[in-house]
């Protein structure tokens, strides 16, 4: 059996040298045109999926810099799972001198202590895990963090 004979193809530029051939992209200056915005955000929201000691495992280097700010207030965690312990604390090399735990008691929700946690000014990050989140609910919490001076992180597992 024989094949059809292909006519020769051109020769391919590297892709460095195709990339030099063509014209530079306007300046940066001339595509930015407003100003970016100076307020920061406060409130920011994870979702981990997945088996909880994997989820941990991802957790565990964003709280333990957290843990480790150089702001003078507290790393506050609001209602955290059970399976985030003192012991798993103190393996995933959190400051725990620098973090408090808090749950809600009596009639008062997870989604209420967050936000007066935040209100009161006196964690940096409040960290929650409350799940499923409102939009009124986040714009609650947006609001106490502004006023509190904090940051606002939201924890959702799947």
């Amino acid at each position: 059996m024989q094949f059809p004979q292909t006519p020769p193809q051109q020769a391919q530029l590297p892709l460095f040298e195709a990339f030099m051939a063509q014209p530079l992209a306007p300046i940066l200056k001339d595509v930015v045109e407003s100003p970016w915005s100076v307020e920061p955000e406060v409130f920011s929201e994870l979702s981990l999926r997945g088996a909880t000691g994997n989820c941990l495992n991802l957790l565990a280097p964003i709280l333990r810099e957290l843990s480790q700010d150089q702001d003078a207030r507290w790393l506050t965690l609001i209602a955290p799972p059970a399976s985030l312990t003192q012991a798993w604390l103190r393996d995933a090399g959190l400051n725990r001198e620098r973090i408090l735990l808090l749950q809600p008691r009596g009639s008062q929700s997870a989604q209420q202590l967050t936000c007066e946690a935040l209100r009161l000014g006196r964690s940096h990050t409040v960290v929650s895990w409350l799940n499923p989140l409102s939009a009124s609910s986040r714009q609650q919490l947006i609001g106490a963090a502004r006023t509190g001076d904090a940051q606002s992180l939201n924890i959702r597992l799947g």
